[in-house]
């Protein structure tokens, strides 16, 4: 049978090729085509030369509309390598047993119980399902054992079929197993019949072997719940490593027994202790992900000298950083005493963490420490090292030897990267593509973080337009292409809470994961946002509360009354992008992040289908529906105003917001009347438009550490008006 429903094949270039056949007929032949377009379809057809370009077209024609049927994407994320869609569906009911063949191990039992809890919250069937007379069996098929500790290439792939009457899941190890269930989840919805999943054959595997997610626990302590509920939402978008960063100036976050003091002293008592750090790492485990620690030094480090400020280039007295930036303290290089320690320290922290990857960070060295200490700049001329750059590249390759002799890996920031860094160093560049590039020309493995940095407040799909392997990659052998191992997505957290973390990772993480795990041609922004809404909602079923705690602190914003007016206000601002905020206002450690730049999403819906809307008017491609609801919204905004205003002065959490909502309502006056004249196809004096515009700029301004995303759009629609 030929199959119609292909996602992600070249279906197209086959039917050109057969048609081109059946037009170079010369007699009459009956056709009984075995290429079935609808289940239990049958094409009888009768072609004569002379009819031959009637059949054609009429059988493109209804090739092409089964096709663009087909070419809906499946709904989840990250796109599947391969999926075949076939007609009917699978009821979800409390008769799906899975039922486990070949090899099986604990992992795998627990798995499934996740699973069906995962299934419960969103069918509210039971947890564990009952058996009925019409039992459906969920079969898996597991080839064998992955390794003991997880690691980097394992085959992650796998192989799920899905029929009207069951489910096959098989994989050659159980992290493919992990993998298959998460997709079978998403693809679970509801139909007038119950929950269900449309037939469909997949076979998926990923392309980049190091898919991450790093999160800054150093400058906000994260509780060990919300570490959890990370590597539940890693688990449903297949990201395979928890980049865990512990150590920070403001914070030293991790138990040791050998040096006490670095979290008695360095933590405020807001640190992991080692049965704790056994605890994550059987958890991620148990989700098919790696967890690797990462400890930055030589600087970044002046929690660490509160406890030992022998380990410092400085003469002290240390105290836990309370600002944020690039400070001074670093360990000295040029003591013996230095490595003695670290090699103590390093051998502790890698007999904790299995992975055989161990992170020493080494970014933002300003040197100004070892400039100001003599016998540091005697050793540097005694021993050639020309410049701080040289001398950090000295410590690094101490301390990568230590690293080495504990039998792990090492990874750095682009810093690490000398003309004498030891070749089985992974470079993690925050500097971009061209420098990843670079190290892999030079032969170092690396990974990518530039353009994944969810703390910058990008959009979705900003982030989902960065591909590890673009740029300056195609003059790069398929040999240095191989050194790119993927990339991690990373939550910095000068600016995050406990409460609103969660928010700030997704669910934007997921277009990340979708570019690490799918093929390189899945690019299509309009249906990563359609699928990442879909996910928005499923995260909640993994016990991922990100979107019900943003609407408590709105609640607490209004003084825990419902506050519609409020809510409109949210639903178009978001914080200001890249490092625009600690421009606009001073934060430390103790300032409290429950404002509304706090609470509302890193990246506006509503304005981005504004947006979106203004640009179709602008460019004569919009439909009534349109007009309609960009009418219905302006009028919205601009009277807003008038409600909100009384109950902001309320709250000393909300007065900050006064001119904002002003600001919103004055964009939308502006964006009524250019839609009135665009609609009423008028002219406005080149004065006006000018004036007009020269207002916008002024209301983009941030207010109360926001930014109306309201205004580009109005700009699109004032710009589209006829002048006189």
């Amino acid at each position: 049978m030929f199959e119609t429903n292909v996602v992600r094949t070249s279906t197209f270039g086959q039917l050109s090729c057969m048609l081109s056949y059946l037009l170079r007929l010369n007699r009459c032949k009956q056709l009984r085509s075995d290429y079935a377009i609808e289940k239990g379809a049958m094409v009888d057809l009768c072609v004569m030369r002379r009819r031959g370009a009637v059949f054609a077209l009429s059988f493109m024609l209804i090739v092409s509309n089964s096709l663009a049927r087909a070419q809906v994407p499946l709904p989840v994320m990250p796109l599947p390598a391969t999926a075949v869609q076939g007609t009917g569906s699978l009821l979800v009911d409390p008769g799906l047993q899975i039922v486990f063949e070949g090899y099986t191990e604990p992992r795998l039992e627990r798995a499934r119980t996740r699973f069906f809890n995962v299934l419960s919250r969103e069918t509210g069937a039971p947890t564990i399902p009952a058996r009925t007379s019409k039992e459906v069996k969920f079969i898996i098929k597991t080839a064998g054992p992955s390794a003991i500790v997880q690691q980097l290439r394992e085959d992650e792939s796998y192989h799920l079929e899905v029929t009207a009457t069951g489910v096959l899941l098989t994989a050659p190890n159980p992290l493919g197993i992990l993998h298959g269930l998460q997709t079978f989840l998403q693809l679970v919805h509801s139909t007038p019949e119950g929950y269900a999943v449309a037939t469909v054959t997949i076979d998926d595997k990923p392309r980049f072997p190091w898919r991450g997610l790093m999160i800054d626990t150093g400058r906000h302590f994260i509780p060990l719940e919300v570490i959890r509920e990370n590597l539940d939402g890693m688990e449903a978008v297949k990201m395979n490593v928890f980049h865990w960063h512990l150590s920070e100036d403001q914070g030293f976050r991790i138990e040791s027994k050998i040096f006490p003091l670095l979290q008695e002293k360095g933590s405020d008592g807001l640190y992991y202790t080692q049965d704790q750090v056994r605890g994550i790492l059987q958890y991620a485990r148990d989700r098919g992900i790696r967890v690797v620690p990462e400890f930055d030094m030589p600087c970044h480090t002046t929690s660490w000298f509160v406890g030992y400020p022998d380990l410092a280039s400085g003469s002290g007295p240390y105290q836990i950083e309370r600002r944020w930036g690039v400070f001074d303290p670093a360990m000295d290089p040029t003591r013996e005493s230095t490595y003695q320690f670290l090699d103590q320290f390093v051998g502790e922290m890698t007999a904790l963490f299995p992975d055989a990857y161990f992170h020493i960070g080494g970014d933002e060295c300003n040197g100004k420490e070892w400039d100001a200490n003599p016998r540091i700049k005697k050793y540097m001329q005694t021993n050639h090292l020309r410049d701080n750059a040289a001398l950090q590249a000295y410590f690094t390759g101490r301390v990568q030897k230590l690293v080495a002799k504990h039998h792990k890996t090492t990874v750095g920031w682009d810093e690490v990267l000398q003309s004498d860094t030891p070749h089985d160093v992974v470079i993690q560049s925050w500097r971009g593509p061209d420098s990843l590039a670079e190290a892999a020309r030079r032969g170092y493995r690396g990974i990518l973080s530039a353009g994944y940095y969810l703390d910058l407040n990008q959009s979705a799909a900003d982030h989902y337009a960065v591909d590890p392997l673009a740029n300056g990659m195609p003059a790069l052998s398929p040999a240095q292409r191989a050194n790119i191992l993927g990339g991690e997505a990373t939550m910095w957290t000068e600016f995050v809470s406990p409460e609103n973390i969660n928010s700030r990772i997704w669910p934007r993480a997921a277009a990340i994961a979708e570019r690490l795990w799918s093929t390189q041609d899945v690019k299509d922004i309009n249906s990563m946002y359609r699928r990442l809404d879909t996910l928005s909602q499923k995260l909640a079923y993994y016990d991922l509360p990100y979107q019900s705690v943003s609407e408590q602190m709105l609640r607490r914003l209004s003084s825990y009354t419902d506050s519609p007016s409020l809510q409109v206000l949210a639903s178009v601002v978001q914080p200001p992008r890249d490092y625009a905020r600690e421009d606009l206002k001073p934060y430390d450690v103790f300032s409290p992040l429950n404002r509304l730049v706090d609470t509302v999403p890193p990246e506006s819906d509503k304005a981005r289908e504004f947006n979106e809307i203004a640009a179709r008017i602008a460019a004569g491609k919009a439909v009534s529906a349109d007009w309609q609801k960009a009418h219905q919204w302006l009028v919205l905004w601009r009277d807003n105003d008038a409600v909100l205003q009384p109950l902001l002065t309320k709250s000393s959490l909300t007065t900050e917001l006064v001119p904002l909502s002003r600001n919103l309502s004055q964009t939308a006056t502006i964006g009524l009347f250019a839609l009135d004249t665009l609609q009423n196809n008028q002219r406005v004096s080149v004065k006006m438009q000018k004036e007009q515009m020269s207002k916008l700029k002024e209301l983009e301004n941030p207010e109360a550490v926001l930014v109306n995303m309201v205004v580009p759009g109005v700009e699109v629609l004032v710009r589209a008006a006829r002048t006189r």
